[in-house]
């Protein structure tokens, strides 16, 4: 049987071919570097997210698992800052990868 990867329809329930998750988390995790790097920005829960990112609880996790783990805070600052473009990929990332 030949598979047929032409289609390019994507279906996180099919296959997560074509979606580059990864890809797309190192672009929302950009997004929030530039906030939460800020001083004027930061605080003791962001600051907690950047030391469990570096991996200073234990191996340092992929940029997606701590999207999806903390999800409700990263669009929480994003709409803060009415960041469109952060959150219409964060919304992609929930649809497609999480």
């Amino acid at each position: 049987m030949s598979c047929s990867c032409q289609n390019t329809k994507t279906d996180r329930y099919v296959s997560f071919i074509g979606l580059d998750c990864d890809a797309k988390a190192r672009e929302v995790m950009s997004h929030l570097r530039r906030y939460i790097d800020d001083p004027h920005y930061t605080n003791a829960f962001w600051e907690y997210f950047k030391k469990k990112a570096a991996g200073g609880s234990g191996p340092a996790p992929d940029d997606l698992f701590l999207i999806h783990s903390n999800l409700n805070q990263i669009r929480e600052l994003f709409e803060e800052h009415a960041d469109e473009t952060a959150l219409s990929l964060l919304d992609r990332i929930e649809q497609e990868c999480c």
